[in-house]
């Protein structure tokens, strides 16, 4: 029976009119409670929603953070069907793990620890295995071999916490270019993660240095950005030093000692050749190409002073754009071309600042205690790297185009020549260690200051470049 909206027992009906009241009273009671258990059931619901983000948004690496935690993601061996492929799928992987793991955004997992082994692309993975050994990202790949000299790799990125695909993507090579291949599918899943370009598939120019410190041996060479196929450009006796990459990453600038007089020259890596960027009666040194590459700017020693030059490579014609006293160099120009950094020390001691392209507007931009140099603008153009030393100490450093926000992310006995990755994060840089038996190495470092790693080249180095990622 119901009376008031209220749903009675059938044994309540017929009582007399207190204990009907009393009963009333009670349902009212528990009613309450009723509501308010579910009120609180429904707030416990959305504190554990708010508790785990990752099962409900956009799996992603948060860069903005001073502090990250790396983000765990499991690689198994790509699949391959038959045992030389299946090798090449081992290599691939290892290769992708350790260009994430170097990034500091990622823990690549042991593949020891995986419950599910290769796994088949077509399928979706038993994402419970995953979860059990705390992965919150999946990679599942397979090589197909197309032809005796084809291949095709595959691979899918999985959401753990989610279980849904991220991205899948195919890429078409020959077995010889295997390694480029692994870090596309690095770069894409660094995008894919961060929202940021990757940097993997990039290389790196050096000075390599061999014999004693006194009498060292200094060659161009180059190499993969993890320090895999290492090559000599140059094998002469001239010193050479301080290269730089053409935007296309096709062409080296840098600076040779030949009779004993620094000179420019640029270094053609489709061809081999390297040419004269105009022979100046004087030292010409520290040079950088524009932008769009078709200039190259590098300063240039006059009656005694030196002054930043521009030099048009279509013309070979040049520019002065300082005319002080000082020794002005080390410029550098913005992505966009409008403006440049340079190093002078027209106010008495080295210090950084910035100018229109066409050398009006100057400003000094480093206040800070020390002296300031090799500043280099950022490719995403919103910080410039440079060297400070300071007290006997050098560091390498990050402020704004206007001065602000400085702060150092490296210090040691002689930290020196920063350059960026192509996307910006990451800076390259030489160290040498103290003492006659000292040796240069190049150290990369990221904009935390905190993932600081040793390059490995074939010996002593220094003067890295960083090319553009290649198409």
């Amino acid at each position: 029976m119901e009376r008031y909206g209220i749903k009675f027992p059938a044994r309540t009906l017929g009582q007399s009119p207190l204990r009907f009241g009393l009963y009333l009273e009670r349902q009212k009671m528990l009613n309450s409670i009723h509501g308010l258990l579910r009120r609180l059931a429904a707030l416990l619901c959305m504190v554990i929603l708010m508790c785990a983000p990752s099962a409900l948004a956009q799996l992603k690496v948060d860069i903005t953070k001073g502090n990250i935690d790396p983000m765990p993601i499991a690689i198994p061996d790509f699949s391959g069907g038959d045992p030389e492929i299946t090798a090449l799928g081992r290599d691939i992987s290892e290769v992708v793990r350790n260009d994430l793991a170097r990034s500091g955004l990622f823990k690549a997992l042991d593949p020891a620890s995986f419950i599910s082994g290769q796994l088949d692309i077509s399928y979706q993975p038993i994402f419970a295995d995953w979860r059990v050994i705390k992965a919150e990202a999946l990679v599942v790949g397979q090589i197909v071999r197309v032809s005796n000299s084809q291949l095709r790799v595959e691979f899918r990125l999985w959401d753990v916490f989610k279980g849904q695909q991220m991205t899948g993507l195919s890429f078409s090579t020959t077995p010889e270019n295997w390694r480029r291949v692994s870090h596309k599918v690095s770069d894409a899943i660094y995008q894919q993660l961060t929202g940021e370009a990757g940097y993997f598939d990039s290389r790196i120019a050096y000075i390599d240095e061999t014999g004693p410190k006194l009498n060292r041996k200094k060659r161009l060479a180059i190499m993969d950005q993890d320090g895999a196929n290492k090559s000599l450009l140059e094998t002469g006796s001239n010193t050479v030093l301080t290269p730089g990459f053409s935007p296309n990453g096709e062409k080296i600038a840098y600076l040779s000692y030949e009779a004993l007089i620094p000179h420019v020259y640029m270094f053609d890596l489709a061809s081999g050749q390297r040419e004269l960027l105009g022979d100046f009666p004087g030292m010409t040194f520290a040079p950088n190409f524009s932008p769009k590459g078709d200039k190259v700017i590098m300063t240039l020693s006059r009656r005694g002073n030196s002054d930043i030059y521009s030099m048009d490579l279509a013309t070979r014609s040049t520019s002065r754009l300082t005319s002080d006293p000082a020794i002005d160099v080390s410029a550098s120009y913005s992505p966009t071309g409008r403006k440049i950094v340079f190093n002078s020390d027209r106010g008495g001691s080295p210090q950084l600042y910035t100018m229109k392209s066409d050398g009006s507007s100057v400003k000094r931009i480093s206040f800070g205690k020390g002296r300031y140099s090799a500043p280099v603008w950022s490719p995403r153009g919103d910080l410039i790297a440079f060297v400070k030393s300071n007290k006997g100490e050098f560091s390498i450093g990050v402020m704004k185009p206007d001065g602000s926000g400085e702060r150092n992310l490296t210090t040691s006995f002689l930290d020196e020549s920063p350059v960026w990755s192509p996307n910006g994060r990451v800076i390259l840089f030489s160290r040498e260690t103290r003492g006659t038996s000292g040796k240069s190495q190049v150290w990369s470092v990221d904009l935390t200051g905190r993932n600081l790693q040793k390059l490995p080249t074939r010996g002593a180095a220094s003067d890295p470049a960083w090319s553009p990622v290649l198409p």
